[in-house]
Order: C-alpha cells, then structure tokens, then sequence
C-alpha cells in the first residue's frame, strides 16, 4: 500500500496529511445536536480505534487536536500505537493562560508542561490564547518569546494557530521562535477573515510550513471539492488537516487526496440514489 506523502516541519518527518479532531471530540461546527452525535459516538477509547487504525495504514500518522480534553483519546493513541507497531506524531494545541502575571505564566507553564508529559511533539499555543497578544498597531505578537521558551524548555517544537492571517505576517516578519503555522483554508472561505486569494498569498509566501485546517469548510463542501482545491493551491512542504467522522470517510478522504496529488480521478463508489440506473451515474 503507498505511504501518503510526508513534509519536514522543525526537523521531524510528518505525514502531509494530519487526522483531525473536531469530528472526533465533538466540535461539528454545525450545530449542537451534531456535537452530541460525535460525543455519543466516541464516549470510549476503543471506538476511536478503528478510524486512527485507518489513517495508520496509509502512513497518516500525525495527529492535531486539544489532547488535554479527551484522555480516552490518548488511551486509543497509545493502544493503536502499540497494534500497529507505529508512532503516532502529536501535535497538541493547548489554550495557555497569557495574563502578563507571575500566576498567569505559571498556569501557562503547567498547561505546557502536561502537554509535553501526554507525549506530543509539537505544541501550538491555541489561536484563541495567542490571539490576545496580537497589537496590530506595532504589528507584533507580544510575549510570545516567553511561551515559545516555555516550549522549547519542555522538550516540544513550538509553533502558533493562526485563525488571524495576520499572525503568520507578523510571526515572519519579527522572527518568532516558531516551526509552523495552522492556517483556516478552504474554497469556500469558511470562517476565514480575510478573501482566499489573500490566505492563499500568505501561505505561499509563508517563511515556515503551513498546517491548513477546515478543508472541508466543516462538511459545507463535498470532499472531493475541498479535498482537490486544497491539495492543488498550497505547497508541496504545507499540510492539509483531515477529519472523518468514519473509518470508512478517512479510506474515502485519503483516496481523494492521493488522487489530487496525482492528478487523477479518485477511485470511488458511485452515491446511492432510488435509482442507479440513471445515465448521469456514468457506466461502471
């Protein structure tokens, strides 16, 4: 079976494509009878496992997600890990305290120091904790040197969730302590905050490897069309971040990308209709 292509990010080898987590921790950005759905549907580690085995498989063996909200998760991880003979690579994203305060760096430390004890390589302070160090005035990111040391300090890769493009301009031009940025990407401009044209400029011209999130605009665009547009307009060392809700969507989403990166049509069953026999379907 082909590995899925892999990028370098702080020295370490990453699978191109990350799992993600929203449609596994219950974050549909949907609705919240959608988030009970997913919590219902994952309330124990071992029906995580069959998804994680999935993406496995096909050598996607990076993980972005807040690690600290779901041990069960983590149980799942290490338990798959140890079927497949395979590391699954990390990439926690914690919400840190950044009060200018000696009790608010404490808390911030500890929060980082758990997510380098849960065992992941790269941590990337949360968008809605780096966010309010953001002063578009001076066009700086302030204190974040304190946090990236705090990172460095506790073993793991530091980089930054960039909700605001602007995070990835100003971390670029003020040399941060970061390897990687996430980056909201996707055709239909789903809570993105600036035109797609100008995310795509950024990312295209960002210093470090980019790590795209909500491809799929959260299930407001067909894979296939989120999928493809994704894969063909980032670079060859960005990543995509994929979630399923499925062991059999992570199969479907995996083809599609492989095939996006080949520049082929994706080996997939035809959808259910009342009616197969329709000549729209194509012939088999």
């Amino acid at each position: 079976m082909k590995e899925f292509p892999r990028t370098t990010v702080g020295g370490v080898s990453l699978s191109r494509m990350l799992i993600g987590s929203n449609w596994l921790l219950g974050y549909s950005h949907t609705s919240v009878s959608a988030d009970e759905m997913i919590k219902r549907r994952y309330d124990t580690a071992e029906k995580f496992k069959p998804i994680l085995e999935a993406y496995l498989s096909h050598g996607v063996d990076t993980m972005m997600a807040p690690f600290g909200n779901s041990p069960e998760l983590m149980k799942a991880i290490h338990d798959t890990e140890q079927k497949m003979g395979r590391e699954i690579i990390l990439i926690d994203t914690p919400i840190i305290n950044v009060d200018d305060t000696a009790e608010g760096r404490k808390e911030a430390q500890k929060t980082i120091q758990e997510s380098a004890d849960r065992g992941a390589k790269f941590c990337l302070i949360h968008h809605s904790s780096a966010e309010q160090l953001v002063n578009k005035n001076l066009s700086q990111i302030c204190r974040l040197d304190d946090y990236t040391k705090m990172i460095r300090d506790a073993g793991m890769i530091p980089g930054l969730s960039a909700h605001m493009p602007e995070l990835i301009v100003y971390s670029d031009a003020n040399g941060y302590d970061v390897e990687t940025y996430i980056q909201i990407f996707n055709c239909m401009g789903f809570m993105m905050q600036v035109e797609i044209e100008t995310v795509a400029s950024i990312i295209q011209n960002a210093k470090k490897p980019v790590m795209t999130i909500k491809s799929m605009a959260a299930g407001r665009c067909s894979p296939y069309v989120g999928l493809t547009f994704s894969w063909n307009v980032i670079r060859d060392k960005d990543m995509v971040t994929v979630g399923a809700f499925s062991a059999d969507e992570a199969e479907e989403d995996i083809e599609i990308s492989m095939a996006a990166l080949e520049h082929r049509f994706p080996n997939l069953e035809k959808r259910s209709s009342p009616n197969q026999n329709q000549a729209a379907f194509g012939k088999d």
